[in-house]
């Protein structure tokens, strides 16, 4: 490990030194993120920065890791950054629809189930699962403003298995009922066009 003074980190900071990334990394006591040295963040004020060697020290002291420069993914090694971006794409390319693709997943990448829920979420920040179920609920979302397809239509044709389990996760993830969802836009554009027309 590099031994570096206070100073010398604190100047790696205040430069975006990449060059350090890896060899440190700073918390902040005022948010309780932590960051690599070449984070693009605000400058913090030097005096509330405190510096670990290793992202597991900074998260064993309270901090959490920074959502902008992912400095805990600097220790993920190239074949697991590569797995996971596999997984991404197949879920991505149209796999969202089928039924059984989270039991599918581990084969298709070829890694066992556990360490593609340990590494996906230190990866995306969520398990495959609750990507999966976001990104139905996105395209279900589509559907739903495109009006052409049934409910039960949506429901199947993004990958749920039953309309009460479609129903009970886009609630949960919008706020609101498929049905209230489709006619809260629809009433919307027809407001649009309205002001357009006036």
């Amino acid at each position: 490990m590099m031994s570096l003074t206070d100073a010398a980190r604190w100047e790696a900071v205040a430069n975006n030194d990449a060059s350090y990334d890896g060899v440190f990394y700073y918390g902040v006591r005022t948010t309780g993120i932590f960051c690599r040295p070449s984070c693009r963040s605000k400058l913090p004020n030097r005096g509330n920065v405190v510096y670990f060697d290793s992202p597991g020290a900074a998260e064993a002291a309270g901090f959490r890791s920074c959502k902008r420069c992912r400095p805990e993914l600097l220790h993920l090694p190239a074949d697991a950054v590569l797995e996971i971006g596999e997984a991404v794409e197949l879920i991505l390319t149209g796999e969202y629809g089928t039924f059984d693709i989270l039991e599918a997943l581990p084969l298709r990448v070829g890694v066992s189930p556990f360490h593609l829920q340990r590494t996906f979420k230190k990866f995306k920040g969520m398990t495959p699962k609750a990507f999966l179920q976001r990104l139905r609920i996105e395209k279900a979302g589509m559907h739903l403003k495109e009006n052409r397809l049934s409910n039960t239509d949506i429901c199947y044709l993004v990958g749920f298995s039953s309309l009460s389990s479609f129903y009970a996760a886009f609630r949960a993830e919008t706020g609101a009922s498929p049905r209230e969802y489709r006619r809260n836009y629809s009433e919307m554009q027809r407001g649009s066009i309205n002001e357009y027309c006036i």
